[in-house]
């Protein structure tokens, strides 16, 4: 069977990562607004104490998950002392990490809010190329923030989503996010809720699931691994077709990303187990209900549903998206003893999950047929190459002369004080989207078989071979995979070697 592929749409259907994201103009308006209104001094302090404090999270997470006491397990804050308490929160799922006030959610919003956003929508447009056909109209945001997931929506669906509900216990985050969305328009129909209970008190049992459920940078702040799993399981339940979990690319972050991904596997195929049997038992005259039994993973964590192969090695699985930092961040964040670089790069873990079964499609090298170098060489005649040297001569007509006087002086110009916010315009943006869309629906893309691994780490180019790290499915039907290293030459395969030469960590490879 031939494949449908050549080697151009290959390359088009394996790109996946996104080289320095810009922050939309709207959103950089709407964040330089709300910090004009708030008027707070001393923000590079607070900007400070934010990051001290997502640290503390971290390292009482870590001695939760080195230790098994049973003091520390039903207290997990305990020995952090009195200094934790004025972030301490109660809820039914243990005790959740900040309770933002304004001066921490002043502090997220000019420092955090646009990395957050731009893993967020890394993650989703990957979505919208993996599920052509998927367009949400309800959504659920589990701990929305200030609207960083909600506002990446915004930016990969303008169109199709009508309805959206916010979890959200803080209730600065929720007039933050309130104030940074004033002004926009065709906004969809948004309820926001302080926990889950409250939104399902206010939603009757049949209209509770949502097409797409997110919940981006919250569960690492449940520090109690049984909360972490009783939260994730209600979400599942909440979930009509696709749920994605993203959490900060950490090994702490990885693994909660891991542990989420296996339990929600193992509860799918018990369920497929059970229902088997139930089936088994009935009678062939009756005709069983039909509902969407399984699930399997869309994007990384693992491009299969086994057993994730980074357990237990000492290596995380983890992306990164580099991101344009705003005149807020340029601004409020301090760099040690160097200046301040333009751009950050976000780590990021996370998995996309939709019900169902897997679809069994043909593995996209199957039928392709490459040449090698000695090949390539052969087929070519001298008059071919010759022509090839006389492209790379400029002719003297191209040639263009200088002239002193037009010649500009370069004129230096300090980072902190520039500002591409006043000068950017963003009416031509939706039409940008839809061109965007339009042209990822007419180019080729990965299907969800078990054909495409995907690259962990950054390639290595060392002469003329490549080395990449992937983690690929080992069986057709994506059940089991495996973390193995490529070596590419130019000798053997020219046309994957020149492919692999311009893969990124965290594009797709063909097998």
């Amino acid at each position: 069977m031939a494949s449908i592929f050549n080697p151009e749409t290959l390359r088009s259907a394996a790109k996946q990562s996104d080289r320095c994201l810009v922050i939309p103009i709207r959103l950089r308006r709407a964040i330089n607004r709300y910090l004009r209104e708030q008027e707070a001094p001393h923000m590079k302090r607070k900007v400070l104490r934010l990051s001290e404090s997502f640290s503390d999270i971290k390292d009482v997470n870590l001695q939760l998950a080195l230790t098994t006491s049973k003091e520390l397990i039903e207290d997990p804050f305990k020995s952090m002392g009195r200094r934790a308490q004025r972030w301490k929160v109660k809820s039914g799922y243990g005790d959740i990490g900040l309770d933002y006030k304004d001066d921490q959610t002043i502090a997220y919003v000019a420092s955090r809010m646009p990395a957050v956003f731009s893993a967020c929508h890394r993650v989703l447009k990957e979505v919208r190329r993996r599920l052509p056909g998927f367009a949400p109209t309800k959504v659920l945001d589990f701990g929305a923030g200030t609207g960083s997931a909600f506002w990446a929506l915004r930016e990969v669906w303008p169109r199709s989503i009508n309805k959206v509900n916010l979890v959200e216990p803080s209730q600065s985050m929720q007039r933050a996010g309130r104030s940074l969305i004033q002004g926009l328009k065709d906004m969809p129909l948004i309820h926001s809720y302080g926990s889950l209970e409250a939104l399902n008190k206010d939603i009757k049992k049949a209209e509770r699931k949502h097409d797409l459920v997110i919940a981006s940078y919250v569960l690492g702040e449940i520090p109690s691994l049984n909360d972490r799993i009783t939260l994730v399981r209600q979400l599942w339940n909440l979930t009509e077709d696709v749920l994605i979990l993203v959490e900060p690319g950490t090994p702490h972050g990885s693994n909660i990303i891991s542990q989420m991904r296996s339990h929600i596997l193992w509860m799918e195929t018990r369920k497929c187990r059970k229902s088997k049997d139930e089936k088994k038992e009935a009678s062939k005259d009756i005709v069983p209900y039909k509902s969407k039994n399984g699930a399997f993973v869309v994007a990384p964590k693992c491009p299969h549903d086994g057993r994730c192969p980074l357990e237990n090695t000492g290596t995380y699985c983890h992306f990164v998206q580099r991101l344009q930092r705003t005149s807020s961040q340029r601004v409020y964040k301090r760099s040690k003893g160097e200046p301040l670089r333009g751009f950050e790069d976000e780590k990021f873990s996370f998995v996309v999950l939709r019900r169902g079964q897997r679809p069994r499609e043909p593995f996209p090298l199957d039928g392709m047929k490459f040449e090698t170098l000695k090949e390539q060489k052969a087929k070519k005649v001298p008059e071919d190459l010759e022509a090839e040297y006389d492209d790379l001569e400029m002719p003297e007509d191209d040639i263009i002369e200088i002239q002193q006087d037009d010649i500009v002086a370069f004129k230096k110009m300090n980072p902190a004080n520039y500002d591409s916010d006043g000068i950017e315009t963003d009416l031509d943006d939706d039409d940008d989207k839809d061109v965007e869309v339009e042209k990822e629906e007419d180019s080729m893309r990965a299907d969800l078989g078990g054909g495409w691994a995907r690259i962990i780490f950054s390639p290595l180019r060392r002469g003329r071979q490549v080395q990449m790290d992937v983690c690929r499915s080992t069986k057709p039907d994506g059940s089991e995979g495996s973390f193995e290293r490529m070596v590419l030459t130019k000798s053997k395969n020219p046309t994957l070697h020149q492919q692999a030469k311009g893969s990124q960590w965290g594009d797709l490879w063909p097998c």
